[in-house]
């Protein structure tokens, strides 16, 4: 569905996509439900697949939202699944799902879901992969590491890249640029023997910071990172996204103050290449993977 194409009205409702001034419309429904997104979200959300975004419409008004964003020609990622609240139990939330569906094709579709809706997301086809765990709290920040950290954006893209490819099911290159050089986005990276061993990003969001991407050849190489961010923002409140199948992140979580805040399942409707999970010790975005 091109940004020219409209569904035709069914029971008033109209399908189309979002404009990209329009997608910090479910980011702000993203916020009201809890979900905490990044003050430059919508801005990155929307360099990624300007298409990807759908709103649903009745008398002009939004009545639900959705994404299905095409990272490549074999993986796409669902998320700002919303219904306002007023409007549910209608049918409209499903109609705008079909829609965001159709977008992606034959291409394998990843979602981070509530865990209450799991069922209803394997009537769609997707299966459980792991459950992701938002741990929040207020942090202190440590000094500066002593290792060689240097700002992220030094770093040539490729290389961040190639790392990324490691951990994420598909090429990012519009979004990774995107996010590295947001206003108010804080990156560093660890390089060890001149190879990027580990690096992550901060940024503002509506309730304090959250921290994503972290990833790292190890916990320690991870803690560095972390610290090296934490040093540049000061004390505060921190969410980081973790992975429950990887123990040392979880240990990270911890050993920080953090604690869990809720929980999300990262399903999938079909295989993914074989990614390093072992190296995620924070999930990027629960909205776009």
């Amino acid at each position: 569905m091109s940004p020219s194409v409209r569904s035709p009205a069914t029971d008033g409702l109209r399908i189309r996509n979002m404009r990209p001034d329009e997608i910090s419309i479910a980011v702000d429904w993203a916020a009201a439900e809890g979900w905490n997104p990044g003050f430059a979200d919508a801005a990155c959300f929307a360099a990624t697949d300007p298409e990807g975004f759908f709103i649903g419409e009745r008398d002009g008004a939004p009545v639900a939202t959705v994404s299905c964003v095409n990272y490549d020609e074999s993986f796409a990622f669902l998320g700002f699944y919303i219904v306002r609240k007023d409007l549910r139990g209608r049918g409209y939330g499903l109609r705008l799902w079909n829609a965001a569906i159709a977008h992606a094709g034959r291409r394998v579709i990843g979602l981070d879901g509530v865990v209450a809706q799991q069922d209803n997301y394997r009537k769609s086809g997707f299966e459980l992969a792991y459950a992701n765990i938002r741990y929040g709290g207020t942090v202190t920040a440590p000094d500066a590491p002593q290792a060689k950290v240097v700002r992220l954006r030094d770093v040539p893209l490729a290389t961040v890249e190639a790392y990324d490819a490691t951990v994420f099911p598909a090429r990012r290159t519009a979004f990774l640029r995107a996010w590295i050089g947001s206003p108010g986005h804080v990156g560093c990276a660890l390089l060890r023997d001149g190879e990027l061993a580990g690096w992550g990003v901060i940024r503002p969001c509506r309730s304090g910071r959250k921290i994503g991407p972290l990833v790292a050849d190890d916990r320690a190489s991870a803690e560095v990172v972390l610290s090296a961010l934490l040093a540049r923002v000061g004390d505060g409140e921190t969410f980081l996204d973790v992975p429950g199948i990887n123990r040392d992140a979880i240990a990270l979580a911890h050993d920080l103050g953090l604690a869990p805040v809720f929980e999300t399942a990262r399903m999938y409707t079909g295989p993914v290449p074989p990614l390093r999970l072992e190296r995620i010790f924070g999930v990027t975005t629960f909205e776009l993977g």
